[in-house]
């Protein structure tokens, strides 16, 4: 799927009325759907709670808190990327404080043109995050199939009496024999037992 293709699930955290008035037309339904918009940090914890979002946009502060332990839990315990916006004043020592959670950090007030880009950053992060996120799956995939087979070696060890590399040509000769996998023939040895 190519990038321009992919649709993003967006959560808005903010109270300003004026700003989600302004961002909303930059999330067009051809590229960010659903987009959820929620006031406070309390709302925006049971909409996480509910479904799981690509994108974390927070406009500080919010009625019942500031939002930045909520834009730390948003970027390093799930997939989503998460931006916060914040004043001048509190720019410097929170973007030091959320840069090491893989948090994006925003001054405000803010163009169009600057939230634009912050959405095309947000998008490629998450796509770098999702790329990672296969990877981590096939590598994980590919350990519990060298567990499995190495299980079924075991087995035949045992119970065959063959010793490690003949149990491996064994599994692998099945395996090229009846064009299957070799987590195939492990599966049967092991179901087997």
């Amino acid at each position: 799927m190519q990038l321009q293709e992919r649709v993003y699930s967006v959560l808005v955290v903010s109270a300003a009325e004026k700003f989600n008035a302004a961002l909303l037309p930059l999330l067009p339904a051809s590229g960010f759907e659903p987009v959820t918009v929620v006031s406070d940090i309390s709302s925006a914890k049971r909409a996480v709670l509910q479904r799981t979002y690509d994108l974390v946009i927070i406009n500080a502060p919010l009625p019942d808190d500031m939002g930045v332990r909520f834009a730390i839990d948003a970027g390093s315990q799930s997939e989503a990327i998460a931006l916060l916006l914040v004043r001048e004043a509190f720019y410097a020592e929170l973007t030091a404080r959320l840069t090491p959670y893989g948090v994006f950090t925003m001054l405000k007030p803010t163009s169009a043109a600057r939230m634009a880009t912050a959405l095309h950053w947000m998008t490629s992060a998450r796509e770098r995050l999702r790329r990672n996120e296969t990877k981590a799956l096939s590598l994980q995939e590919k350990m519990e199939e060298i567990r499995l087979v190495n299980r079924a070696k075991w087995i035949l060890i045992e119970q065959r009496g063959m010793d490690e590399p003949t149990a491996h040509r064994y599994i692998e000769k099945q395996a090229m024999d009846r064009c299957v996998t070799r987590r195939a023939i492990a599966q049967e040895i092991v179901g087997q037992e």
